[in-house]
């Protein structure tokens, strides 16, 4: 056998055992007569020794070894006389007896350690190398962990594990699909999955009763940090269940994970907060609830005192950074400039020093005298030493997403979104529908499927933006960990939605036929949620990306440098699918 222990599991209690190892060379140092070498597999790092007193020829033979070379190694298990503390073998070194070279290297273009000198671009081109190295590796560790352990909570739910296909019906409502030409079926194609949406609730239909499935989705849209075009959810759906019945389960499968991997105990059950409660207290369907500055309306205060730029808004909403108001000028400048951005696109910030002394200190003080300015601070429940931003616009939602933007900086500035603090809040009470005005139409909030609240549905028909949706996500952080709803299983408020959504019966049946037929043969009441793999363990993980708890992520542009892909593709190939391909 090419080893009998691998390179992470030895220690002092094996002094005196003859052992194999086999790895890639971290290091080599000569030092003297004497040659060490650090053996490096996904266990752990070795450091093995040559004695040229004691074998001169094995001893060259090991100052020939470069970085990265595999190689194969038996010798004596010996305690180290300097010791290395840092890493689980460093008491112990074998005094090797037999080398031999399994595979030689280039020099690798970046170092293979934990603080590597390799840029984001050159390590996912040579990814295969990037995932030697511990960082990338315990990730991926991590992830294999938390899908074993959400397979097991499942299971010791009654959930069952059913694969649904890959290559599915192209149904263009929500993001863009990838689509997939038949060959067998000229000028058709398939589409690859956003979700196994359809295919849960016909399992349902089926009797299932339980079903889940950690499940490759696939959305052709604009990525970013914690986007890709091919990303993995762990998809849920249950029978007979209301939406408490969907969350206390999934809130105890969330704390189970974070027990698992973190040792964290959630005290109670996780908040509750409404859509729209959210988009007023912190302009985001995702809120960091793990540090305060919830926003504060205005416009009542500022009107009557001349100042043009409040006056022309219809909406004025601030927040309050506590012990901030010792913030410099340049300081100031900086969060205007920030929110000026054009991914931000505010006009200006107004600010306010509640100083120590009791006074204001403002950007509009030729405007606002200290009685107004006193007002502002007691409605947003101010005192000395707090600053107090402002932002207006026309559009109350266009600022309210400004004002978020803004919220967090001040988070991460003062030190408030601290990785090791989590803080879940489920969102609920969703809009059932969206107002697209370029369109002139609604769209659904979710998917067509999404139930409206019971109590709602009498507006369906006078007031379709009042109907609220039995959805709910949970965030954590700011970020969407997963969401779902409870959805429509009677068919004629199915076909109710499939109206109000524009869709005419022929279309409803061309795109979704097999489920609307599929519910005459008694749907039962049904819904469920799907979590982002990717988010989770990169939350748990404390990344900033996604990227890095994927064994082969996509750049920023939707390309796998490592394999160059995607490709253009062979004519011949082009032939066989009827298709001919035009740029421009």
């Amino acid at each position: 056998m090419y080893r009998t222990k691998s390179c992470g599991e030895l220690n002092l209690s094996n002094k005196g055992e003859v052992v194999t190892l086999a790895g890639w060379v971290q290091k080599n140092r000569k030092l003297g007569g004497m040659t060490f070498v650090d053996v490096r597999d996904r266990y752990g790092i070795t450091q093995i020794v040559f004695n040229e007193e004691v074998n001169k020829e094995l001893c060259e033979q090991a100052n020939k070894l470069g970085r990265e070379w595999v190689i194969q190694v038996t010798g004596v298990v010996e305690e180290r006389s300097s010791k290395n503390k840092n890493i689980p073998t460093g008491e112990i070194e074998i005094i090797v007896q037999e080398l031999k070279i399994l595979n030689e290297s280039e020099v690798p273009p970046f170092t293979i350690e934990d603080n590597s000198d390799g840029g984001d671009d050159i390590r996912m081109q040579y990814r295969y190398l990037d995932i030697r190295r511990n960082p990338v590796r315990n990730n991926l560790e991590l992830r294999h962990k938390i899908a074993f352990e959400v397979r097991r909570f499942l299971d010791s739910q009654n959930f069952l594990e059913v694969e649904t296909p890959v290559l599915i019906k192209s149904t263009p409502e929500g993001a863009r699909d990838f689509i997939v030409p038949s060959r067998m079926n000229p000028g058709e194609f398939y589409a690859l999955p956003q979700s196994p949406q359809q295919f849960k609730q016909l399992l349902m239909v089926a009797g299932i009763d339980r079903y889940f499935q950690i499940v490759k989705c696939f959305r052709d849209e604009d990525l970013r940090a914690d986007r890709q075009p091919e990303f993995t959810q762990i998809d849920c759906e249950m029978s007979f269940v209301e939406q408490e019945d969907v969350l206390n389960i999934f809130e105890d499968m969330i704390k189970h994970i974070f027990k698992f991997v973190k040792g964290i105990d959630f005290e109670g059950n996780f908040p509750r907060m409404s859509w729209h409660d959210c988009m007023k207290l912190y302009g985001s369907d995702k809120p960091d609830m793990r540090f305060g500055m919830t926003f504060v309306e205005l416009k009542d205060l500022t009107e009557g005192y001349n100042f043009p730029v409040f006056d022309a808004a219809n909406f004025v909403v601030g927040i309050c950074a506590e012990g901030c108001a010792s913030y410099s000028r340049k300081q100031i400048d900086a969060l205007t400039d920030f929110v000026k951005r054009p991914q931000i696109g505010a006009k200006g910030l107004v600010y306010v020093k509640y100083e120590n002394d009791g006074s204001f200190k403002s950007s509009v003080d030729k405007f606002y005298d200290q009685k107004a300015l006193a007002k502002w601070a007691e409605r947003f429940n101010a005192k000395p030493g707090d600053l107090m931003l402002i932002l207006c616009g026309d559009d109350a939602d266009k600022t309210r997403k400004q004002m978020n933007e803004l919220r967090l900086e001040m988070g991460e500035q003062l030190g408030l979104r601290d990785k090791n603090k989590f803080a879940p809040v489920w969102v609920v009470d969703f809009p059932l529908f969206e107002w697209v005005e370029e369109e002139k139409r609604f769209y659904a909030m979710h998917h067509p499927f999404t139930s409206p609240k019971q109590e709602d549905i009498q507006y369906l028909d006078s007031d379709p933006g009042r109907v609220r949706a039995n959805a709910y996500d949970l965030a954590m952080n700011g970020v969407e960990l997963g969401g779902g709803s409870i959805r429509i299983f009677d068919s004629q408020l199915q076909n109710k939605m499939f109206e109000l959504l524009g869709f005419t019966q022929e279309k409803a049946m061309d795109q979704f036929g097999c489920i609307i037929n599929a519910f005459k043969y008694g749907a039962p009441p049904h819904g469920g949620l799907a979590f982002g793999l990717d988010r989770l363990v990169s939350m748990l993980a404390g990344l900033d990306s996604i990227r890095d708890c994927i064994a082969f992520p996509k750049n920023n542009s939707g390309r796998d440098v490592m394999i160059d892909s995607p490709s253009a593709v062979d004519k011949e190939q082009l032939k066989e699918l009827c298709l001919e391909v035009k740029l421009g």
